[in-house]
């Protein structure tokens, strides 16, 4: 039965429907439901960003589901190079901590779904965001961005299911099957650059995440007792070889994440601020991007001078507050963009990490780029720093505060008394 406009799913009866479908519960619920609920025909379309056992049988399950025609589409290496590998570049990390490992997926599935549309020719693009969270912001913005006249839509803003345990048993009902459970209620998102976890126990700020809720990282107290090291070359930013061996950009990140998740590195349990200006508790695991971003940024300790790294570290917040936000196809990403190239032409060289239960220690940078001169740092007999040029330095640098001192209300109180 058709529902009224004001749920803002009016009109879709008989329409063909570019669904972005990850197998999962809200996905496998809204296929079948629109199909019963409108009658529609549904395409869904899988981008493939690394996900190491979601997507499994999807065309299958989307066949299932009675999907007309069903997309599983590779995307890992695009996605790396030209997502993961810019956001690394720039520094972005969410409120200084997360890698953003969903929020750059998005708006390369956002295209893919928009690419996809055009070929099947749908007029309606859905996928299964909630109303409360970012990610129907990510995916709208970033359909409209590549196709303004397609219509988006996000069931689950409008559709009767009151929680997820409606929609465990709506599938039940219906032989559909999920993952989720009532006794495992987690919402996870994964790709190569990380894993989102959400609900049940973990909505309880006050409650420790439980060891099951993690996919890709052990406990840093069963972790090895034993140190790992591992060197990883950048050339102009971007990770190219793990000890001195060249490595596709795919297979380097999956290789990180397995050797420092085994260390119990990457796990990140944040209160962040939504997009839509609540505060949530989201726990994340990113191994091989959290060792990627401590490693370059290790490296540009050495390679940028000071003046270029203050600024870019400014523009790291931005850059990540854009991504989070779903600004990536932007203008304003793309200015960044030509910013960040600029400063990573010299953040080429090699940096040694050490990994042990949990915690990340930098064992040695090297660059041919590099700043450190060790006849100028030094405090031995190599010394050639002009240490009589400190005093004129010293009497100008601090002669704001010497004005100040002399030009002090109080001081000219005393005088006049």
């Amino acid at each position: 039965m058709e529902m009224n406009s004001t749920n803002g799913l009016a009109g879709l009866t008989g329409a063909r429907i570019a669904l972005a479908f990850s197998g999962g519960l809200d996905t496998s619920v809204i296929a079948s439901w629109l199909q019963e609920e409108f009658g529609a025909e549904i395409v869904t379309v899988s981008g493939d960003l690394g996900q190491e056992k979601e997507l499994n049988g999807i065309n299958e399950k989307a066949k299932q589901l009675g999907a007309k025609a069903a997309y599983h589409v590779d995307l890992k290496k695009q996605f790396v190079e030209d997502f993961a590998f810019r956001a690394l570049k720039a520094g972005a990390l969410y409120e200084g901590a997360y890698p953003l490992a969903t929020a750059l997926g998005r708006p390369l599935l956002a295209k893919t779904l928009v690419e996809i549309a055009r070929k099947e020719e749908c007029t309606v693009v859905a996928h299964g965001c909630t109303g409360k969270g970012n990610d129907q912001v990510r995916f709208d913005a970033g359909v409209w961005a590549l196709a303004p006249d397609l219509r988006v839509i996000a069931p689950v803003r409008h559709w009767p299911f009151k929680s997820r345990e409606d929609e465990i048993a709506y599938c039940a009902e219906r032989g559909i099957p999920v993952a989720a459970t009532k006794k495992n209620p987690y919402s996870i998102d994964e790709n190569l650059w990380g894993t989102s976890i959400e609900c049940g126990v973990l909505e309880d700020p006050t409650v420790a995440p439980p060891e099951d809720a993690y996919q890709r990282t052990v406990s840093p107290q069963a972790a090895p007792d034993k140190a790992e090291e591992v060197s990883i070359t950048f050339k102009e930013g971007v990770p190219v070889a793990l000890n001195d061996e060249k490595v596709g950009a795919v297979d380097l990140v999956r290789m990180l994440n397995h050797m420092a998740g085994a260390h119990g590195i990457g796990r990140l349990d944040m209160i962040e601020n939504r997009l839509v200006g609540i505060k949530s508790r989201e726990i994340y695991e990113a191994p091989g991007a959290s060792l990627l971003h401590f490693a370059h940024k290790e490296l540009e300790r050495i390679t940028l001078d000071r003046w270029t790294a203050q600024a870019k570290a400014k523009l790291s917040q931005d850059y990540a507050d854009l991504v989070y936000n779903g600004l990536w196809f932007s203008p304003l990403r793309n200015a960044f963009d030509a910013f960040v190239d600029e400063t990573q032409k010299r953040v080429s060289g090699t940096v040694v990490v050490s990994m042990y239960k949990g915690t990340m220690r930098v064992l040695s940078r090297t660059s041919p780029y590099s700043l450190y001169d060790k006849a100028l740092a030094s405090y031995t007999a190599e010394d050639t720093f002009d240490h009589s040029a400190g005093e004129g330095f010293s009497k100008i640098f601090s002669l704001p505060l010497r004005t100040l001192a002399r030009t002090e209300p109080t001081r000219h109180a005393e005088t006049v008394a």
